[in-house]
């Protein structure tokens, strides 16, 4: 998974990684030509007394150090822009893939772990590539070029490379191959860590109206604790790792003063030499140092770049047709004809047979009791979910004949849960249409019974509104939401429990206002309360996701039960 995310990430820098390599072999090239230009110095300038000579080679070594610094400078610069791109890419590519999700792929992800694998997991491999970039890329050629280069200067010591080099790659490998676990099991503690802090934080109030801090406390304590404990067995493995480099690095140091200083008394390698072949040594076992920092960041990127292509290679549910319908013009008549919906996994379907008809003038309201399917039924017609069974049709067409976006142009949707983006009412109010004039704002504003209070705002249109609306109340966001989707004059509407936080006088008056605006375009309303939905031209009443009752108020209260029920219980709130 990190091989082919990487190879996809980095094929259109291809020039970039080029130069990168080009920039690497003129760094390492150069630094391996130093101790040998050092050696130099020493046989055949110091060893003679030849001054002239030291400064001749040192004027070269001078130049070699310039060519060799410019050349790192620009490869680490190379190397971060690359890997800075790579993950600006990636990030793009998850959001991109995320805003075309179904509810039902949201779901079965979860928004912390999105959230996760959009910013901790891309992360992860971003630094990896920016190391292989300054590490990975110099590494195996500095061990190769030590290699020979350390042979120029005497093949008697080459043993010790042989016994050196394969004793720190088996060490390091011993140790990396205990931390791929670990890593992937972290990256799902700090998933659980997330979804704690996550729920915490919108619940906030749900929290302290219960009085359950302490509860709360000892959830985040416990997944932060179980976040910490594979933490720690990671950083044991990983602190292990730096002191048996080290350790190999030092012996072999030793070795090669030991054994090297044998030959030089014997007159079989001169004092430069060993200098030389030391630094050498040092170099390669530096590049297997330095992958080491590699494999250190190769497991956790590998689980990383596995949780990332899961999300890459996830196709929505809702998919845009192949051969679309011509809908030039929306006339926004909506059937749902024997409709059935089941979620993944549920052991029962939300809605089972479900038949409505609604036009254009018409105001179809959908009544039921919590967990009736009222929502879901929106969703469907709205095509944020794929129904299971039946079809769900606008102008006659099945939705899934007609282009997401095109159906999704001529739909006005208030949420259940009202959302604000931060920016200020006017950019929140032109989110359906941005061309929408001032005067426009305040005619939908006046119409969602929401004028009042935004002019008492600072700034009124450009007053600040904060991440979700937290600086407004629910009253006020649900009419914001509600003006927002008449300044996109679609041509269906969408009211899904809208009025709930409103008063009932505010309630009747935003109904009356909506009447004539309304009156060209079919309204779908669903509601908890009857006295929303006692003018609709029909009501549709949903229990247990089947239709108990389909008809006018006055007819509903004489032949549907659970309707006379739901007004009976809501008798003293304004509905007779």
């Amino acid at each position: 998974m990190l091989l082919r995310l990487v190879r996809s990430g980095l094929a259109s820098y291809r020039p970039w990684v080029a130069l990168l390599v080009v920039l690497q072999l003129i760094s390492v090239v150069t630094s391996l030509y130093l101790p040998s230009l050092n050696a130099d110095i020493i046989d055949n300038g110091l060893a003679r007394g030849d001054i002239g000579y030291i400064w001749r080679v040192g004027g070269v070594m001078l130049l070699v150090s310039v060519v060799q610094i410019i050349a790192a400078a620009a490869a680490t610069f190379t190397g971060a822009r690359t890997a800075m791109s790579f993950g600006r890419d990636v990030r793009a590519a998850i959001f991109d893939r995320v805003t075309r999700f179904s509810g039902r792929e949201v779901n079965e992800f979860g928004a912390p772990s999105l959230i996760t694998r959009t910013t901790n997991d891309v992360q992860q491999v971003q630094m990896l590539v920016l190391m292989s970039a300054t590490l990975a890329v110099s590494a195996p050629i500095m061990m190769i070029g030590g290699v020979i280069m350390a042979l120029r200067e005497d093949v008697g010591l080459s043993w010790l490379m042989v016994v050196a080099v394969p004793v720190l790659a088996v060490s390091i490998g011993l140790i990396v191959r205990q931390m791929v676990p670990q890593f992937r099991l972290m990256q799902t503690r700090l998933d659980g860590v997330n979804r704690v802090l996550r729920e915490q934080l919108m619940g906030l109030r749900v929290v302290r109206a219960f009085v359950r801090e302490p509860y709360e406390i000892d959830r985040f304590t416990d997944a932060n604790t179980q976040l910490t404990d594979v933490a720690r067995i990671v950083g044991r493995l990983m602190g292990a790792m730096f002191p048996v480099v080290m350790l190999v690095m030092n012996l072999s140091t030793v070795a090669v003063v030991w054994f090297g200083g044998q030959r030089v008394a014997s007159g079989d390698m001169q004092v430069g030499a060993l200098t030389a072949y030391m630094t050498y040594l040092v170099q390669i076992l530096m590049s297997v140092m330095m992958a080491t920092f590699m494999f250190m960041l190769v497991p956790r990127a590998s689980v990383a770049a596995e949780r990332i292509q899961q999300v890459l290679d996830t196709d929505s549910s809702v998919v845009p047709p192949a051969d679309p319908a011509p809908l030039r013009e929306l006339q926004g008549v909506v059937d749902l004809v024997d409709v059935g919906m089941r979620y993944p996994g549920a052991d029962q379907p939300v809605l089972t047979g479900v038949d409505l008809h609604a036009e254009p003038g018409q105001t179809v309201a959908i009544i039921g009791s919590t967990g009736a399917g009222k929502t879901t039924l929106l969703s469907l017609v709205a095509r944020l979910f794929d129904a299971t069974a039946g079809e769900v049709r606008i102008d006659g067409v099945d939705v899934r004949r007609i282009e997401p976006d095109v159906l999704w142009g001529h739909l006005g949707i208030v949420p259940q849960k009202p959302f604000l983006f931060s920016g200020t009412i006017a950019s929140n109010l032109r989110y359906g249409r941005p061309d929408a004039t001032d005067e426009e704002l305040w005619q939908a504003l006046e119409i969602a019974q929401a004028r009042d209070f935004v002019e008492r705002m600072p700034g009124g249109l450009e007053a600040p509104i904060f991440q979700g609306g937290s600086n407004v109340s629910g009253g006020q966001r649900q009419r914001l939401c509600i003006a927002r989707a008449l300044v996109a004059r679609p041509r269906i509407y969408l009211f899904d429990d809208s009025f709930s936080a409103l008063d009932l006088a505010t309630d009747a008056r935003l109904r009356a206002a909506l009447e004539p605006i309304t009156r060209d375009a079919t309204v779908l309303v669903v509601a908890q309360r009857a006295a929303s939905v006692r003018d609709a031209d029909r009501i549709l009443v949903l229990e247990d996701g089947r239709v108990v009752g389909d008809g006018r108020h006055d007819d509903l209260l004489q032949t549907c039960e659970t309707y006379r029920e739901i007004v009976e219980s809501q008798a003293g709130a304004g509905v007779p």
